[in-house]
């Protein structure tokens, strides 16, 4: 396999699997206001946050990590800033005190922090100004959930990478390099030692918040209804772990989890399953790893067609992933895994995204039901045709279309979501 090629599936890799405490949204604007407040030197006197709508959309209805129960933009800024610990990144969160928390809640009492929606900017943006005194401070986010693009004090820009020359490769770039072929043959034949380490993390930490989310109760308790109701199938085990960590992490469990195309919901969906799958069939460690690869990079290569934030669920192109991963671990062939993978989409590829909240552990185990009767479907030879809505005969059209559908053709959708959730609709003239 080209050399090149390997290169850039193990750096997608090390760059997409990284930390994140909660859901991401919340973690990122409390990143962009503890940087604020690390250029300040202190704990700001105001705040002023902009946000896009996807932005807007994915903090609303969930619980701030380590908050005490807090939802809201306001909420995630004024902690993030309080704790000041943006090199901790998506796990900026992880070093709230309780003090932090008194303080926050007092100050959500107050105009102290004033929160506006960002139109005509990229789905994932994310503004903080800063003041304290007669100094100041700006942080921008964008395109990232870590991506800081700009910072300034007072008048002094300590960070525009706007003016910046790329001095190599970026990811993007590395992901054009990706293909349902290449993953597979990347999967069976590289060396999985530079992989180790960060695919042991990822277990770890993904099954350790499925197994909470089974023990207690969290969010509507999607995972432990599963387990409750459907029996001890391997498919109800594998869907009901998915959707558990999904329930805690939602409702605001402070356990860590490693994400997937910026989404610790993906990063829990591509990981749980594939591992529930490996131990019933008896897979080595290696096996696993190589496994970690087809349902990790298969995601991030549906994913980025339709672009980090969107009207198209996440869980849909992660739990299409482990179909893939499923397919590949019982040894199914290339053409197979391409029918698991056209079957899922072409069954559940419209489900729309509608804010992270309790009932994205229903959509991980809806999905997930799709995938797995997919993967059935192809081990007996049987697949939706070329021709029939959106699948074409080559894989990559397929998964192409898809992404466009979920980057361009949602996007009404995903203003009108918007529009609701904020209350601005006229429902009495509709």
């Amino acid at each position: 396999m080209d050399n090149k090629i390997i290169s850039a599936y193990i750096d997608i890799l090390k760059e997409e699997l990284v930390p994140a405490l909660g859901c991401t949204e919340p973690g990122s604007v409390a990143l962009a206001a503890g940087q604020a407040a690390a250029i300040l030197g202190g704990f700001p006197e105001h705040l002023d946050v902009w946000c896009s709508g996807n932005i807007v959309k994915n903090v609303k209805g969930v619980i701030v990590p380590n908050s005490d129960g807090m939802r809201g933009i306001d909420a995630a800024a004024i902690l993030g800033a309080a704790c000041g610990k943006a090199e901790a990144k998506l796990e900026i969160l992880s070093a709230v005190t309780p003090d932090d928390i008194k303080r926050t809640r007092e100050l959500l009492k107050t105009d102290y922090c004033k929160c506006m929606l960002e139109e005509g900017e990229a789905n994932l943006f994310i503004r903080v100004v800063a003041t304290r005194g007669v100094e100041s401070s700006e942080v921008i986010i964008r395109d990232g959930h870590t991506n800081i693009v700009f910072m300034k004090h007072n008048e002094e820009v300590l960070l525009d990478k706007a003016t910046l020359a790329a001095t190599e490769d970026s990811l993007e770039e590395k992901k054009n390099l990706l293909s349902i072929k290449n993953i597979l043959e990347f999967a069976k034949t590289a060396d999985m030692s530079p992989l180790e380490e960060l695919f042991d993390y990822q277990i770890k930490v993904n099954c350790e918040i499925a197994t909470e989310g089974l023990k207690n109760d969290y969010g509507a308790c999607v995972g432990k209804t599963l387990m409750e109701t459907c029996g001890d199938d391997i498919k109800v085990r594998a869907r009901a772990g998915a959707a558990a960590g999904s329930d805690a992490r939602m409702a605001g469990s402070c356990l860590p989890v490693v994400i997937n195309s910026g989404s610790g919901n993906q990063g829990i969906t591509v990981t749980v399953p594939v591992v529930t799958y490996a131990e019933e069939l008896g897979l080595t460690r290696e096996e696993l790893y190589r496994a970690l690869c087809v349902s990790n990079l298969v995601a991030i290569n549906i994913k980025r067609h339709i672009g980090k934030l969107s009207a198209f669920c996440g869980a849909i192109s992660a739990a299409t992933a482990v179909g893939a991963a499923v397919t590949y671990m019982r040894g199914g062939s290339f053409e197979e895994v391409c029918g698991t993978i056209t079957n899922t989409l072409a069954n559940v590829g419209g489900v729309v995204c509608d804010g992270a909240k309790a009932s994205c552990a229903a959509k991980i185990a809806a999905g997930l039901e799709a995938a797995f009767l997919a993967d059935s479907m192809a081990a007996k030879g049987r697949s939706f045709q070329a021709g029939e809505g959106l699948v074409e005969e080559d894989i990559e059209d397929t998964i192409l279309n898809i992404g466009i559908m979920g980057r361009n053709g949602m996007k009404e959708t995903d203003t009108t979501i918007l529009h609701l959730m904020l209350g601005d609709i006229d429902k009495a003239n509709c």
